[in-house]
């Protein structure tokens, strides 16, 4: 008999399921080229994912000296365009995330995607990488309409409904990430290897991993904590 303690595992995906950040990067600086504007480097361009490539963006622009709107306009356009056509260039899985994955599944666990990244992009990226499949919902920033990403619990509300509700957790790499947990009332598990725009000791997450290996007994003591409370 299967005692895991949840019935339902979400993940957020880029810094937290894939390693998108050469790819995102990348995108940000074909941009900034077609702008005039100076490439940045990686660590400059890693704090400023999280909150999907509008956002991701607005910072990159902002760093290197603003733009008018219609100028913002016509280069996030060019960076859409871009991003689609070289969306898994250098992506790939962190390490344990596929096999993490596979453990939930063999045990019955429903495991869900809920990305700021707009859902059209994230699947296109997931069936780049043949990992589609492996997961019961996929979630974007896109998905719930204009307004309701991350932070919003209706996303992560969507995810559980989709997977036939009961007990859930969410992992991911950002404040939006366990906001949105504990805008839906859920636990959340935060990964020390993500994107992170902050200390991972101050997203206010209900536990930290530094590798997947940890994560199905941090689940399990979460669960058990839960249920003597």
């Amino acid at each position: 008999m299967n005692d895991f303690p949840f019935a339902i595992v979400g993940f957020d995906l880029d810094g937290t399921l894939l390693d998108t950040l050469g790819d995102l990067a990348a995108a940000v600086n074909f941009a900034l080229d077609q702008a005039g504007r100076p490439a940045l480097t990686i660590d400059q361009i890693k704090p400023m994912v999280g909150g999907g490539a509008k956002n991701m963006l607005i910072k990159g622009i902002e760093a290197t000296g603003g733009a008018s709107d219609e100028e913002f306009r016509r280069v996030y356009r060019l960076l859409l365009d871009y991003y689609g056509e070289n969306i898994a260039a250098d992506s790939h899985p962190f390490p344990g995330a596929i096999a993490t994955v596979d453990a939930l599944r063999a045990m019955g666990v429903k495991v869900g995607i809920v990305t700021n990244k707009f859902e059209g992009l994230a699947d296109k990226l997931l069936r780049a990488l043949d990992l589609r499949d492996r997961f019961d919902c996929l979630i974007g920033g896109d998905t719930m309409g204009k307004g309701n990403a991350k932070p919003s619990p209706l996303p992560i509300q969507r995810m559980i409904e989709l997977c036939g509700g009961g007990a859930a957790a969410f992992v991911g790499d950002s404040i939006y990430d366990t906001m949105a947990a504990r805008n839906a009332g859920i636990p959340s598990v935060a990964v020390s290897f993500g994107f992170l725009t902050q200390p991972v000791a101050e997203l206010g997450a209900d536990a930290v991993i530094d590798h997947y290996d940890e994560l199905l007994p941090t689940l399990r003591r979460l669960g058990g904590s839960r249920a003597l409370s």
